[in-house]
Protein backbone atom coordinates (compact mmCIF):
# COMPACT_ATOMS: atom_id res chain seq x y z
CA UNK A 1 0.00 0.00 0.00
CA UNK A 2 1.28 3.23 -0.68
CA UNK A 3 2.79 4.93 2.63
CA UNK A 4 2.27 8.26 1.05
CA UNK A 5 0.59 11.12 -0.40
CA UNK A 6 -3.00 8.48 -1.23
CA UNK A 7 -2.51 7.04 2.97
CA UNK A 8 -2.74 11.04 3.75
CA UNK A 9 -5.37 11.86 1.73
CA UNK A 10 -7.45 8.73 2.89
CA UNK A 11 -7.08 9.50 6.28
CA UNK A 12 -8.33 12.98 5.97
CA UNK A 13 -11.48 11.53 4.38
CA UNK A 14 -11.90 8.96 7.22
CA UNK A 15 -12.64 12.07 9.29
CA UNK A 16 -14.62 13.94 7.05
CA UNK A 17 -18.33 14.81 6.85
CA UNK A 18 -18.44 11.85 4.80
CA UNK A 19 -20.20 9.20 6.62
CA UNK A 20 -18.45 6.16 5.83
CA UNK A 21 -20.16 3.57 8.19
CA UNK A 22 -23.60 3.59 6.13
CA UNK A 23 -21.24 1.28 3.28
CA UNK A 24 -19.89 -1.40 6.12
CA UNK A 25 -21.08 -5.39 4.16
CA UNK A 26 -21.99 -2.96 1.11
CA UNK A 27 -21.04 -4.24 -2.49
CA UNK A 28 -20.14 -1.97 -5.31
CA UNK A 29 -19.63 -1.80 -8.76
CA UNK A 30 -16.80 1.20 -9.93
CA UNK A 31 -16.74 1.30 -14.05
CA UNK A 32 -13.45 3.23 -15.25
CA UNK A 33 -11.48 1.01 -12.31
CA UNK A 34 -7.99 1.35 -14.36
CA UNK A 35 -8.51 5.20 -14.68
CA UNK A 36 -7.80 7.67 -12.54
CA UNK A 37 -11.04 8.45 -10.34
CA UNK A 38 -12.43 5.03 -10.29
CA UNK A 39 -8.66 3.68 -9.81
CA UNK A 40 -7.90 6.20 -6.23
CA UNK A 41 -11.76 5.46 -5.32
CA UNK A 42 -11.66 1.95 -5.29
CA UNK A 43 -7.93 1.99 -3.68
CA UNK A 44 -9.85 4.61 -0.72
CA UNK A 45 -12.57 1.71 0.00
CA UNK A 46 -9.87 -0.85 0.09
CA UNK A 47 -7.96 1.14 2.69
CA UNK A 48 -10.96 1.55 4.90
CA UNK A 49 -11.57 -2.18 5.14
CA UNK A 50 -8.05 -2.54 6.34
CA UNK A 51 -8.49 0.39 8.57
CA UNK A 52 -12.55 0.40 10.15
CA UNK A 53 -13.26 -3.39 9.08
CA UNK A 54 -15.46 -1.55 6.43
CA UNK A 55 -15.88 -5.26 4.96
CA UNK A 56 -17.21 -3.58 1.64
CA UNK A 57 -17.27 -5.45 -1.54
CA UNK A 58 -15.80 -3.99 -4.52
CA UNK A 59 -16.36 -4.86 -8.05
CA UNK A 60 -13.80 -3.08 -10.30
CA UNK A 61 -15.04 -3.38 -14.16
CA UNK A 62 -11.80 -3.85 -16.16
CA UNK A 63 -10.44 -4.25 -19.71
CA UNK A 64 -7.28 -5.23 -18.95
CA UNK A 65 -6.21 -7.73 -15.88
CA UNK A 66 -2.82 -7.29 -16.29
CA UNK A 67 -3.10 -3.38 -15.69
CA UNK A 68 -5.63 -3.76 -13.10
CA UNK A 69 -3.20 -5.91 -11.36
CA UNK A 70 -0.23 -3.27 -11.84
CA UNK A 71 -2.40 -0.53 -9.97
CA UNK A 72 -3.78 -2.61 -7.14
CA UNK A 73 -0.75 -3.89 -6.17
CA UNK A 74 0.04 -3.92 -2.37
CA UNK A 75 -3.10 -3.76 -1.52
CA UNK A 76 -5.48 -5.88 0.78
CA UNK A 77 -7.32 -7.58 -2.50
CA UNK A 78 -9.43 -9.48 -0.64
CA UNK A 79 -12.59 -7.86 -1.13
CA UNK A 80 -11.43 -7.16 -4.77
CA UNK A 81 -13.08 -8.93 -7.77
CA UNK A 82 -12.44 -7.75 -11.36
CA UNK A 83 -15.29 -7.92 -14.20
CA UNK A 84 -14.22 -8.21 -17.77
CA UNK A 85 -16.18 -6.11 -19.88
CA UNK A 86 -15.92 -3.98 -22.76
CA UNK A 87 -18.89 -1.57 -22.08
CA UNK A 88 -21.21 -1.00 -25.55
CA UNK A 89 -20.98 -4.84 -26.72
CA UNK A 90 -23.44 -5.97 -24.33
CA UNK A 91 -21.15 -8.94 -22.76
CA UNK A 92 -21.47 -7.02 -18.84
CA UNK A 93 -21.88 -10.37 -16.89
CA UNK A 94 -21.96 -10.17 -12.84
CA UNK A 95 -23.64 -12.45 -10.91
CA UNK A 96 -23.31 -11.01 -7.68
CA UNK A 97 -25.72 -8.77 -5.49
CA UNK A 98 -25.11 -5.32 -5.65
CA UNK A 99 -26.36 -2.18 -3.33
CA UNK A 100 -24.23 0.59 -5.43
CA UNK A 101 -22.86 1.27 -8.79
CA UNK A 102 -20.71 3.98 -9.41
CA UNK A 103 -20.15 4.62 -13.46
CA UNK A 104 -16.87 6.63 -14.37
CA UNK A 105 -16.03 4.78 -17.51
CA UNK A 106 -15.59 7.00 -20.78
CA UNK A 107 -13.26 8.02 -23.35
CA UNK A 108 -11.26 10.76 -21.87
CA UNK A 109 -8.14 11.51 -25.02
CA UNK A 110 -9.44 14.60 -26.75
CA UNK A 111 -7.49 13.19 -30.06
CA UNK A 112 -10.02 9.87 -29.37
CA UNK A 113 -12.55 12.11 -29.52
CA UNK A 114 -11.88 13.42 -32.68
CA UNK A 115 -10.21 10.57 -34.31
CA UNK A 116 -13.31 8.13 -33.16
CA UNK A 117 -16.41 10.16 -32.51
CA UNK A 118 -18.57 7.19 -33.42
CA UNK A 119 -16.53 5.16 -31.07
CA UNK A 120 -16.85 7.74 -28.39
CA UNK A 121 -20.43 8.22 -28.55
CA UNK A 122 -21.34 4.32 -28.23
CA UNK A 123 -18.90 4.09 -25.83
CA UNK A 124 -20.90 6.46 -23.76
CA UNK A 125 -24.39 5.48 -24.77
CA UNK A 126 -24.80 2.07 -25.31
CA UNK A 127 -22.11 1.77 -22.43
CA UNK A 128 -24.26 3.36 -19.81
CA UNK A 129 -27.33 1.95 -21.07
CA UNK A 130 -25.72 -1.60 -19.97
CA UNK A 131 -24.73 0.02 -16.76
CA UNK A 132 -28.82 1.57 -16.26
CA UNK A 133 -30.14 -1.89 -17.06
CA UNK A 134 -27.75 -3.85 -14.41
CA UNK A 135 -29.06 -1.19 -12.03
CA UNK A 136 -32.92 -2.01 -12.16
CA UNK A 137 -31.82 -5.37 -12.42
CA UNK A 138 -29.73 -6.07 -9.07
CA UNK A 139 -32.45 -3.26 -7.44
CA UNK A 140 -29.28 -1.17 -6.40
CA UNK A 141 -30.02 1.20 -3.58
CA UNK A 142 -28.42 4.42 -5.25
CA UNK A 143 -25.72 4.83 -8.57
CA UNK A 144 -24.11 7.81 -9.56
CA UNK A 145 -23.46 8.80 -13.17
CA UNK A 146 -20.30 10.84 -13.68
CA UNK A 147 -20.70 13.11 -16.10
CA UNK A 148 -18.29 15.89 -17.40
CA UNK A 149 -18.14 20.08 -17.20
CA UNK A 150 -18.13 19.71 -20.71
CA UNK A 151 -22.18 19.14 -20.50
CA UNK A 152 -22.59 22.58 -20.63
CA UNK A 153 -20.51 23.48 -24.08
CA UNK A 154 -19.64 27.09 -24.49
CA UNK A 155 -21.62 29.64 -22.21
CA UNK A 156 -22.25 32.83 -23.96
CA UNK A 157 -20.06 34.68 -21.15
CA UNK A 158 -17.96 34.41 -18.19
CA UNK A 159 -20.44 33.44 -15.55
CA UNK A 160 -21.43 31.64 -12.73
CA UNK A 161 -22.54 28.62 -14.16
CA UNK A 162 -25.50 26.45 -12.18
CA UNK A 163 -26.52 22.97 -13.30
CA UNK A 164 -29.24 24.75 -15.00
CA UNK A 165 -26.99 27.08 -16.97
CA UNK A 166 -26.30 24.50 -20.30
CA UNK A 167 -24.43 26.49 -23.27
CA UNK A 168 -24.08 25.82 -26.58
CA UNK A 169 -22.43 22.71 -28.53
CA UNK A 170 -21.61 22.85 -32.27
CA UNK A 171 -23.02 19.67 -33.82
CA UNK A 172 -20.66 19.69 -36.76
CA UNK A 173 -17.75 19.50 -34.83
CA UNK A 174 -16.71 15.79 -34.48
CA UNK A 175 -15.13 16.87 -30.63
CA UNK A 176 -18.67 17.63 -29.40
CA UNK A 177 -19.03 13.73 -29.29
CA UNK A 178 -17.91 13.65 -26.08
CA UNK A 179 -20.03 16.74 -24.33
CA UNK A 180 -23.33 15.57 -26.37
CA UNK A 181 -23.21 12.13 -25.61
CA UNK A 182 -22.64 12.61 -21.99
CA UNK A 183 -25.70 15.39 -21.72
CA UNK A 184 -27.66 11.97 -23.98
CA UNK A 185 -26.36 9.50 -20.92
CA UNK A 186 -27.70 12.06 -18.25
CA UNK A 187 -30.91 11.87 -19.95
CA UNK A 188 -31.31 8.35 -20.15
CA UNK A 189 -30.36 8.54 -15.97
CA UNK A 190 -33.24 10.71 -15.85
CA UNK A 191 -35.42 8.25 -18.15
CA UNK A 192 -34.41 5.41 -16.43
CA UNK A 193 -35.27 7.23 -12.96
CA UNK A 194 -38.61 7.44 -14.10
CA UNK A 195 -39.70 4.69 -15.98
CA UNK A 196 -38.41 2.34 -13.42
CA UNK A 197 -38.04 4.31 -10.44
CA UNK A 198 -34.05 3.77 -10.54
CA UNK A 199 -32.24 5.66 -7.42
CA UNK A 200 -29.68 7.26 -10.12
CA UNK A 201 -28.07 10.93 -9.96
CA UNK A 202 -24.95 12.45 -11.59
CA UNK A 203 -22.02 14.31 -11.07
CA UNK A 204 -20.81 16.88 -13.00
CA UNK A 205 -16.75 16.75 -12.39
CA UNK A 206 -14.44 19.59 -12.86
CA UNK A 207 -10.88 18.60 -13.80
CA UNK A 208 -10.00 16.15 -11.32
CA UNK A 209 -6.23 15.90 -10.34
CA UNK A 210 -3.69 15.48 -7.23
CA UNK A 211 -1.88 12.37 -5.51
CA UNK A 212 -2.94 9.18 -6.68
CA UNK A 213 -2.91 9.87 -11.03
CA UNK A 214 -1.21 7.35 -13.08
CA UNK A 215 1.99 6.45 -14.53
CA UNK A 216 0.23 6.90 -18.06
CA UNK A 217 -1.80 10.46 -17.03
CA UNK A 218 -0.60 13.08 -19.64
CA UNK A 219 -3.58 15.79 -19.42
CA UNK A 220 -2.24 19.22 -18.81
CA UNK A 221 -1.80 18.90 -14.79
CA UNK A 222 0.48 16.13 -15.41
CA UNK A 223 2.47 18.36 -18.05
CA UNK A 224 2.89 21.19 -16.04
CA UNK A 225 3.61 19.18 -12.80
CA UNK A 226 6.18 17.08 -14.73
CA UNK A 227 7.42 20.38 -16.41
CA UNK A 228 8.66 21.93 -13.05
CA UNK A 229 9.99 18.26 -11.55
CA UNK A 230 12.34 18.26 -14.65
CA UNK A 231 13.49 21.71 -14.75
CA UNK A 232 11.99 22.66 -17.98
CA UNK A 233 9.41 25.33 -19.35
CA UNK A 234 5.96 24.87 -19.71
CA UNK A 235 4.80 25.15 -22.82
CA UNK A 236 0.99 25.61 -23.86
CA UNK A 237 -0.53 24.17 -26.81
CA UNK A 238 -2.90 27.08 -26.85
CA UNK A 239 -3.25 30.70 -25.49
CA UNK A 240 -4.56 29.51 -22.25
CA UNK A 241 -7.20 31.67 -22.07
CA UNK A 242 -9.64 28.82 -21.49
CA UNK A 243 -11.25 29.02 -17.79
CA UNK A 244 -10.04 26.39 -15.88
CA UNK A 245 -12.29 24.56 -13.19
CA UNK A 246 -10.50 22.09 -11.18
CA UNK A 247 -11.00 19.50 -7.89
CA UNK A 248 -8.68 17.77 -5.69
CA UNK A 249 -8.96 14.03 -6.33
CA UNK A 250 -9.55 13.02 -2.63
CA UNK A 251 -12.31 15.74 -2.56
CA UNK A 252 -13.99 14.20 -5.74
CA UNK A 253 -13.88 10.54 -4.48
CA UNK A 254 -15.73 12.43 -1.21
CA UNK A 255 -18.46 13.85 -3.37
CA UNK A 256 -19.16 10.82 -4.73
CA UNK A 257 -19.71 8.81 -2.13
CA UNK A 258 -21.46 11.76 -0.27
CA UNK A 259 -23.83 11.78 -3.47
CA UNK A 260 -24.44 8.03 -3.52
CA UNK A 261 -25.73 8.63 0.32
CA UNK A 262 -27.26 12.22 -0.16
CA UNK A 263 -28.01 13.01 -3.85
CA UNK A 264 -31.55 13.42 -5.42
CA UNK A 265 -32.54 10.79 -8.10
CA UNK A 266 -32.53 13.32 -11.21
CA UNK A 267 -30.67 15.67 -10.30
CA UNK A 268 -27.26 17.10 -11.37
CA UNK A 269 -24.04 18.37 -9.07
CA UNK A 270 -21.21 19.93 -9.70
CA UNK A 271 -18.50 18.94 -8.38
CA UNK A 272 -16.17 21.73 -7.66
CA UNK A 273 -13.65 23.86 -5.65
CA UNK A 274 -14.85 27.29 -6.17
CA UNK A 275 -11.55 28.89 -5.48
CA UNK A 276 -10.18 26.79 -8.03
CA UNK A 277 -10.72 28.69 -10.48
CA UNK A 278 -8.22 30.16 -13.31
CA UNK A 279 -7.19 30.41 -17.04
CA UNK A 280 -4.60 27.59 -18.18
CA UNK A 281 -2.31 30.46 -18.55
CA UNK A 282 -3.13 31.67 -14.75
CA UNK A 283 -2.44 27.91 -13.71
CA UNK A 284 0.81 27.64 -15.44
CA UNK A 285 2.18 30.77 -14.27
CA UNK A 286 0.98 29.97 -10.73
CA UNK A 287 2.64 26.36 -11.16
CA UNK A 288 5.77 27.74 -12.35
CA UNK A 289 5.99 30.39 -9.75
CA UNK A 290 5.63 28.28 -6.95
CA UNK A 291 7.35 25.04 -7.52
CA UNK A 292 9.75 25.92 -10.52
CA UNK A 293 13.19 26.94 -10.77
CA UNK A 294 14.43 30.09 -11.25
CA UNK A 295 14.69 30.27 -15.16
CA UNK A 296 11.99 28.47 -15.66
CA UNK A 297 9.16 29.96 -17.70
CA UNK A 298 5.66 29.17 -19.49
CA UNK A 299 6.06 29.27 -23.54
CA UNK A 300 3.20 29.25 -26.06
CA UNK A 301 3.54 26.62 -28.54
CA UNK A 302 0.97 26.41 -31.18
CA UNK A 303 0.62 22.95 -33.07
CA UNK A 304 -0.31 23.49 -36.54
CA UNK A 305 -2.30 20.13 -36.90
CA UNK A 306 -5.81 19.34 -34.71
CA UNK A 307 -4.75 17.97 -31.59
CA UNK A 308 -8.32 17.88 -30.30
CA UNK A 309 -8.90 19.77 -27.18
CA UNK A 310 -12.11 21.11 -26.12
CA UNK A 311 -12.69 24.79 -27.80
CA UNK A 312 -11.89 27.95 -25.64
CA UNK A 313 -14.42 28.01 -22.73
CA UNK A 314 -15.40 30.86 -20.13
CA UNK A 315 -17.35 29.22 -17.06
CA UNK A 316 -16.27 29.09 -13.25
CA UNK A 317 -18.73 26.19 -11.86
CA UNK A 318 -21.15 26.72 -8.92
CA UNK A 319 -21.02 24.38 -6.17
CA UNK A 320 -23.44 25.53 -3.81
CA UNK A 321 -25.91 22.39 -4.99
CA UNK A 322 -23.52 19.83 -3.87
CA UNK A 323 -22.46 22.03 -0.62
CA UNK A 324 -26.13 22.32 0.56
CA UNK A 325 -25.66 18.57 1.35
CA UNK A 326 -23.25 18.93 3.05
CA UNK A 327 -20.53 17.98 1.20
CA UNK A 328 -17.14 20.51 1.47
CA UNK A 329 -13.75 20.69 -0.85
CA UNK A 330 -10.36 21.39 1.40
CA UNK A 331 -7.81 21.48 -0.93
CA UNK A 332 -6.74 24.41 -2.35
CA UNK A 333 -5.01 24.57 -6.00
CA UNK A 334 -1.54 25.22 -4.48
CA UNK A 335 -1.73 22.29 -2.29
CA UNK A 336 -3.12 20.17 -5.24
CA UNK A 337 -0.15 21.27 -6.66
CA UNK A 338 2.20 20.49 -4.48
CA UNK A 339 0.90 17.15 -3.38
CA UNK A 340 0.41 16.05 -7.10
CA UNK A 341 4.21 16.61 -7.32
CA UNK A 342 4.97 14.94 -4.20
CA UNK A 343 3.32 11.92 -5.48
CA UNK A 344 4.64 12.03 -9.31
CA UNK A 345 8.27 12.41 -7.22
CA UNK A 346 7.76 9.26 -5.23
CA UNK A 347 6.47 7.49 -7.83
CA UNK A 348 9.02 8.60 -10.22
CA UNK A 349 11.51 6.89 -7.18
CA UNK A 350 9.86 3.48 -7.40
CA UNK A 351 10.30 2.57 -10.72
CA UNK A 352 13.40 3.98 -11.17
Amino acid sequence: MESNGLTRDFEELLSSELNISEFKDKSFLITGATGLVGSILIKFLLYANEKLNLNASVYALVRNIEKADKIYQGYDTANLKYVVANLGQNNLKLDAELDFIIHLASVTASKQMVSKPVETIKTAVNGTEEILNLAVEKKVKSAVYVSSMEVYGQPEESQKTTEADLGYVDLTSSRSSYPESKRMCELLCTAYSDEYGLNVKTARLAQTFGAGVLPSENRVFAQFARSVINGEDIVLKTEGKSEGNYIYTADAIKALLFLLLNGEAKQAYNVSNESNHMTIREMAEMVSANFGDEGQKVVIDIPKEDMGYAPEVHMWLDNSKLKSLGWQPTIDMKEAYARLIDWLKSSDKKES
